[in-house]
């Protein structure tokens, strides 16, 4: 009588909450095979050796207070750190992230059954901040790497390592978005990280990111953070980074990045418009090194590169990333866009190596009231000098309701191309802007400190 008397919505909230909770994965086995795969890293740096008070000081002390400085070592000091890690094979070697034991003197892997062994380093790479290890043991549990190209975006994943010194913890999540673009502090870019919200915090460094299979998808590397602890967005190396790294320290003991030469910017949507694409994609080549790859190959300034090495290009992240994959001396196509016609380029990879003073009179282009809004003049040879320029104009004065003012150019900026045509002169300038269309929308290019930027530039009615 009372089953009778339960509304039916609320058995059926209970029961999809029943069906809900069936499907939501068990991690303990996983956690159980995996976790003896998993080793916790120490670190000791030695500081202040060899450090010994100059006999020309002590002899500008006064003899009586010279006992109180008589010449000795400072006492050594002992910095240690701690990350995580984890077995890729049975005869010991172990992988980990480079900021976990760079500057170390003595590095320390310790196992679930609570063994240690002090580890050798096989080699680093900082660029993708991975590092190869090597203990002296045999018959070690291993784990093995997922397949790259299976990992997506919602699946669970775990994490297993040693936050805070809390060693041997699991947090689980999901995969909430892969190949993100994160520059280093030297502006390098070659690693897609996954990202996802699982709780990584100071000490996971290094520790891998399984799938559900118990397969490693990734290496803990970076957390997002204000606080100092996980607040849900953290970084991962992909597997695919891992595995060549891995190869590559071990057949060679360093690592081998392919090598394009270029400078790039993101498509937005007006720049797709004005070279002709139907939405926002690729990577817009800003600048071309002289003698690189991509010079030999042909490559130009304002090329769009849309694939490379087979591998689409959604934004200009991903460029650096297909780069960075092909053995440098292999030849790679780029599929660009130039000019709005769609071309293939075989580029021969290389390896990757580890505000202005104005002066002087100078022919001077239209006044500020010109169609483009903008006053330029020749570039001054210490200009060129500085920022390694053959052409272009500089912008002395704009109108800050003109179109130049519309697309960001600032007085100090050097136009070097209008639309497909490059500004060599004042003269080039005068040309181009006389010829353009009204109610146009063109990509610019301009070098601002230094450095090339693409920006749109919509001529006025």
């Amino acid at each position: 009588m009372l089953w009778r008397q339960v509304p039916l919505a609320f058995v059926l909230m209970i029961g999809a909450m029943i069906v809900h909770a069936q499907r939501l994965p068990d991690f303990s086995e996983l956690v159980e095979e995996s976790s003896p795969a998993v080793v916790k890293i120490t670190t000791v740096a030695k500081s202040g050796r060899g450090i010994t008070l100059n006999r020309p000081d002590m002899e500008q002390i006064p003899e009586i207070f010279r006992y109180f400085f008589d010449p000795r070592k400072i006492p050594e000091r002992e910095q240690r750190s701690m990350g995580s890690g984890f077995i890729l094979s049975h005869d010991g070697y172990v992988l980990t992230n480079n900021h976990v034991i760079d500057g170390a003197d003595e590095i320390t892997v310790r196992l679930l059954d609570r063994r240690e062994f002090e580890a050798t380093l096989v080699g680093t790479d900082k660029r993708s901040d991975l590092a190869l290890l090597k203990i002296d043991a045999e018959r070690l549990p291993h784990l093995d790497f997922a397949d790259p190209e299976e990992i997506q975006v919602g699946e669970w994943v775990l994490a297993i390592g040693s936050p805070f010194g809390l060693d041997f913890s699991a947090s689980v999540g999901i995969v909430s978005a892969i190949g993100r673009s994160i520059p280093t502090e030297e502006n390098e870019n070659y690693v897609p990280f996954i990202q996802t919200d699982v709780a990584i915090n100071p000490g996971n460094s290094g520790g891998p990111l399984f799938n559900l299979k118990g397969e490693v998808v990734g290496i803990n590397s970076q957390i997002y953070t204000r606080s100092g602890g996980s607040i849900g967005l953290s970084f991962a190396i992909p597997a695919s980074v891992a595995i060549d790294v891995v190869e590559q320290l071990k057949s060679k003991g360093v690592v081998e990045r392919g090598w394009l030469g270029v400078m790039i910017q993101e498509v937005d949507k007006d720049l797709a418009r004005s070279f002709g694409l139907r939405k926002p994609q690729g990577a817009l080549v800003a600048r071309v090194e002289a003698g690189s790859p991509a010079d030999k190959s042909g490559l130009k300034v304002g090329d769009i590169i849309l694939s490379f090495d087979g591998k689409s290009i959604k934004q200009s992240g991903d460029l650096p990333h297909a780069v960075g994959m092909v053995t440098p001396g292999e030849k790679a196509i780029a599929e660009i866009i130039r000019e709005g016609d769609r071309k293939r380029v075989p580029v021969m990879v290389g390896a990757l190596g580890g505000g202005a003073t104005v002066a002087g009179l100078s022919n001077s282009s239209k006044s500020v009231d010109s169609l483009l809004g903008v006053q330029v003049e020749s570039l001054p040879d210490e200009l060129k000098r500085e920022w390694n320029l053959d052409t272009g104009v500089l912008v002395k004065a704009i109108d800050p309701n003109g179109a130049a003012a519309g697309a960001g150019l600032r007085v100090g900026d050097v136009i070097t191309q209008i639309g497909f045509t490059a500004i060599q002169n004042v003269d080039d300038f005068g040309l181009v802007e006389s010829q353009l269309e009204r109610e146009a929308l063109l990509p610019i290019r301009f070098i601002r400190q230094g450095r090339p930027v693409f920006r749109t530039i919509t001529t006025p009615k």
